[in-house]
C-alpha cells in the first residue's frame, strides 16, 4: 500500500503543477494516467462502477466526484479539488488536494487551509489512540468537527461540513468498511488498532452543507452553490503511530509538531 501511496502523491504533485488558467479537467486527468501508467500501477477510479476517468475534478461549487472533461476549462480565481487512486499489486491507495487556479479569494484558501489542518489533526488523533491502546473511529471524526469549527471564520459564521460522506476502510478494495464521517461524537464504532487502514477526507463548504448528485450520476454539489474543498491521505495505524502511506515524507513534516516520535519509514 506504500507503494501505491507513493504513485498517488506522485500523480497529484503532477497534476497540481499542471493546473493553471485555460488547462481543462480532461487534460489533468491524462497527467494523473500518464503518471500512474509509467509507474506500472493502474488508476484505481478508471472504470469504478462505471467511473470514466483516472481522477475526480471537483470545480468551485462541485464537492467531489466531478468527471473530467474537454469542455471543464479552469479560469483564475477557481479552485479545483483532484481526488487520485492507484492500484499497485492489488492494493490501493487514495488521496486528494484542493488547487487554487492563479490568483484566488483568501477566503477559499483559508477554507482549504482549514481542511487541511482538521484532516492533520484527526490523523494525528488515531495515532494517540493506537500508542494509547485505546480509542474507536469517531474519536477521529469527532477531532475533526472540533477541529473546523474551532478555526470557524467568525462569531457569527462557520465552515460547512458535508453531510453524508466521508472517509473509508481501504486495502484490497479501494472502498471498504468502516464509513468514517467527519463530525459525530466520539467513543463510537470499530476500535483504533494496529493494522487498520484509513483513508481521511475532509469535505468542506464557504455556506451550508447541504450537497445534490446532478445528473450525470456522479458530481456532487452544494445547494447554495458556495465553493467547496476536499483533502484526503491514506495512512496506516502502528503500534507505534500513525505511517501517511500518500505522502511522500509518511508524513513526518505535519505530524511532527503533533507526536513525539513517528514510525520510521518502512
Amino acid at each position: 500500500m506504500r507503494a501505491a501511496g507513493l504513485v498517488v502523491a506522485d500523480a497529484l504533485a503532477a497534476t497540481r503543477a499542471a493546473v493553471a488558467p485555460g488547462v481543462s479537467t480532461a487534460e489533468l486527468d491524462a497527467v494523473a494516467e500518464q503518471t500512474i501508467r509509467d509507474a506500472g500501477a493502474v488508476p484505481s477510479f478508471q472504470g469504478y462502477y462505471g467511473f470514466p476517468a483516472s481522477i475526480c475534478a471537483s470545480v468551485n461549487a462541485e464537492v467531489v466526484h466531478g468527471i473530467p472533461s474537454p469542455d471543464t476549462v479552469l479560469r483564475e480565481g477557481d479552485v479545483i479539488s483532484i481526488d487520485c487512486g492507484a492500484i499497485v499489486s492489488g492494493w490501493h491507495g487514495d488521496a486528494a488536494i484542493t488547487v487554487p487556479v492563479g490568483e484566488v479569494d483568501p477566503a477559499l484558501l483559508r477554507l482549504a487551509e482549514v481542511a487541511e489542518e482538521a484532516m492533520w489533526a484527526g490523523i494525528a488523533a488515531a495515532a494517540r489512540a493506537v500508542r494509547a491502546g485505546s480509542g474507536r473511529l469517531t474519536d477521529i471524526s469527532h477531532t475533526v468537527e472540533r477541529e473546523v469549527r474551532r478555526r470557524r471564520p467568525s462569531r457569527w459564521r462557520r465552515y460547512g461540513i458535508v453531510t453524508g460522506y466521508g472517509g473509508h476502510g481501504i486495502g484490497t478494495e479501494m472502498h471498504q468498511d468502516p464509513h468514517l464521517l467527519n463530525y459525530g461524537r466520539p467513543g463510537r464504532g470499530p476500535g483504533l488498532v494496529p493494522g487498520l487502514v484509513l483513508a481521511i477526507e475532509p469535505m468542506l463548504t464557504m455556506g451550508r452543507p447541504r450537497t445534490a448528485e446532478l445528473d450525470d450520476g456522479w458530481t456532487v454539489v452544494t445547494v447554495d452553490g458556495s465553493s467547496a474543498v476536499h483533502v484526503e491521505h491514506t495512512f496506516a495505524l502502528l503500534e507505534d503511530g500513525a505511517w501517511v502511506l500518500t505522502a511522500a515524507d509518511g508524513g513526518a513534516a505535519r505530524l511532527g509538531s503533533l507526536l513525539a516520535t513517528l514510525p520510521t519509514e518502512r
